[in-house]
């Protein structure tokens, strides 16, 4: 019976860890214009209007200002949220299909200061 136990216990835990690696390192966070996604560091997460569903197109020095939300390699999928390949060889994040990246500018959660840039950043939205 306790080897049953022991198993029932195991078997519970296992699967506490396999959705850990299963949920996108994503988070909402209040900011001046409403909820926002946010990464696990509380950044706001936006989203590239030169991108398209499954594919970045920000490389370079667009990857060093907007820096990808990179995947690891043992990451699931999970709802809305995806992983794509990136052309480096690379995993990101991505909602909808859309490719997920932080601000360099953004110093502070909550921050939102690359919402419009370029008039191709957004807000990347619960």
């Amino acid at each position: 019976m306790k080897s049953v136990k022991f198993l029932i216990a195991f078997a519970v835990a296992s699967a506490a860890a396999t959705a850990a690696f299963a949920a996108a390192p994503v988070m909402t966070v209040e900011s001046a214009k409403g909820k926002v996604l946010a990464g696990e560091n509380g950044m706001t997460l936006y989203t590239f209007k030169k991108d398209t569903k499954g594919v970045s197109n920000c490389y370079d020095q667009c990857a060093k200002n907007w820096p990808p939300l990179m995947a690891a390699g043992d990451a699931k999928a999970d709802g809305a949220y995806s992983i794509i390949d990136r052309k480096d060889g690379t995993k990101q994040w991505a909602k909808d299909g859309m490719p997920l990246y932080f601000w360099v500018k953004d110093t502070k959660k909550g921050d939102i200061t690359g919402d419009g840039v370029g008039g191709n950043w957004d807000l990347a939205k619960p």
